[in-house]
């Protein structure tokens, strides 16, 4: 058995975006204990017109759902005949993916379980050829003759109701023609079901979201020993406790942790930068990677005849720079990485290793003996032409100035669960987050900024970058 409680799903839509088309029906046919309870199926009324190519493939045209209800009016009869069941799918992210799109439309979430009868045909049978619907009823002879014909309701196939059948009929098979223990495990597998150890209680992850934020593992004395992000904190947190898929440091989180916590952001961005400043004011023994660094530097060319220097992130004054401001190139998490930079620059470039500071006796470098090297060293190449090529080389790690003229401010919304956040942010640091306006105008009347952190600048620059006009610019 798939599990005690089981909703077969197919929905028919207006095209296959789950962000910008919609439902034209849904069909669920539930499953308990092994017996069938109950099969429902509705037409939705899609508020908006079905494309011709969409009508061809299933029927459903603009007149079939013509006082249709919208899936407003059913979204609670759905709701409960999903609740407390595995939600079960051909191609489940399509299906899935576009009722939690219907869901959030109406300001109302919704998690399940979720299992693909695609990847579950591809794992208990992957010598068979084709795991399309079309393939599997084919295959296993999941055709019923009087889908076709039942009493005036759409019942075939392309129809949601007769598709759903299919995956129950499917289930049926597979509990035939494979052992039970068989069918468990790669059900396992598929949805990822944690292993909790032993001393975390059995309902310790029960309420993670579905939502972006951060989450914290803890151990003996509430110690902190991991911090991680995630658009998806279910999943995320839920990973770590996958047998199948754990890592070396997974299992070793697994044998410390004693209890956990998340909280919760209204998107992608926030979560990251609260991930940042949380590692780094308790520096969890797990996160290596975002700790605060003591050889954070950057690359500095104090001038064209003179070789790159490195200078350590908190020798710079970061509050004085301004439009002008001499170049700076990183930040790098030490001096050896940036060396390795400018070793693969030197290379790809013809640099001089004399000019770069790296030898001090004189005649050729050793890059010019091996044909390397463009001559700086031996005067056939200015000083101030190499180190431009240089320069030009490094154009791409440049830290940028500051393209704003004060503090903005960068919201992010998520009307599903009400939650809204604006990231005040100045000098490519990040203030504070404020969740209502006198929050927000405390935030941008700061003067003191925080410590330049090298993990938030690529974090903003990524962001902006990819999201052009996000910026709101404070008073």
């Amino acid at each position: 058995m798939l599990a005690s409680a089981v909703a077969f799903v197919d929905l028919e839509t207006t095209g296959t975006s789950a962000a910008g088309d919609r439902v034209t029906e849904v069909a669920i046919v539930r499953m308990v204990d092994g017996e069938v309870v109950e099969e429902w199926s509705s037409l939705v009324d899609p508020e908006r017109s079905i494309p011709p190519d969409i009508q061809i493939l299933t029927g459903i045209t603009n007149e079939t759902v013509r006082g249709a209800p919208t899936f407003a009016r059913i979204v609670d009869e759905v709701r409960e005949r999903l609740e407390g069941h595995l939600f079960v799918a051909h191609n489940a992210r399509f299906d899935y993916g576009f009722l939690k799109n219907e869901f959030a439309r109406l300001e109302r979430t919704f998690t399940a379980d979720v299992l693909c009868t695609v990847r579950l045909s591809r794992r208990l049978y992957p010598e068979a050829v084709g795991h399309s619907l079309d393939a599997l009823i084919a295959r296993h002879g999941l055709a019923d003759p009087l889908d076709a014909v039942a009493g005036g309701a759409r019942t075939g196939r392309h129809s949601a109701l007769g598709d759903a059948r299919a995956l129950l009929r499917f289930a049926r098979v597979i509990e035939r023609e494979k052992p039970a223990d068989e069918i468990a495990a790669a059900v396992k597998r598929l949805l990822k079901i944690p292993s909790l150890p032993p001393q975390l209680p059995p309902d310790a992850l029960e309420g993670v979201p579905e939502a972006p934020g951060v989450y914290r593992f803890f151990g003996v004395n509430d110690l902190p020993l991991y911090i991680g992000k995630s658009v998806n904190l279910r999943d995320r947190v839920r990973s770590h406790f996958t047998s199948d898929y754990r890592n070396s440091n997974d299992q070793r989180l697994s044998a410390e942790i004693r209890s956990l916590d998340w909280i919760e952001t209204a998107g992608e961005l926030g979560a990251l930068l609260l991930e940042s400043r949380l590692v780094k004011e308790v520096a969890p023994l797990h996160n290596a990677m975002l700790r605060r660094r003591r050889l954070s530097c950057v690359l500095r060319l104090p001038s064209l005849r003179e070789a790159p220097q490195f200078a350590k992130v908190d020798e710079i004054d970061w509050d004085e720079r301004g439009p002008g401001a001499e170049a700076l190139y990183g930040p790098f998490a030490s001096p050896r990485a940036a060396r390795d930079l400018l070793e693969a620059i030197a290379a790809e470039e013809g640099l001089c290793w004399r000019l770069l500071g790296w030898e001090k006796r004189g005649g050729p470098c050793f890059a010019r003996q091996v044909r390397k090297c463009r001559g700086a060293c031996v005067g056939e190449e200015a000083a101030e032409v190499h180190n431009l090529r240089l320069a030009t080389a490094l154009e791409a790690r440049r830290i940028p100035d500051w393209p704003f003229a004060g503090a903005i401010a960068i919201v992010e919304r998520d009307a599903t669960r009400g939650i809204e956040e604006a990231h005040v942010i100045r000098q490519w640091r990040h203030i504070g987050t404020a969740r209502d306006e006198p929050d927000l105008a405390a935030l941008a009347a700061v003067r003191r900024l925080p410590e330049f952190d090298p993990d938030v600048l690529r974090v903003l620059r990524r962001w902006l970058s990819e999201h052009p006009g996000c910026a709101r610019a404070l008073a």
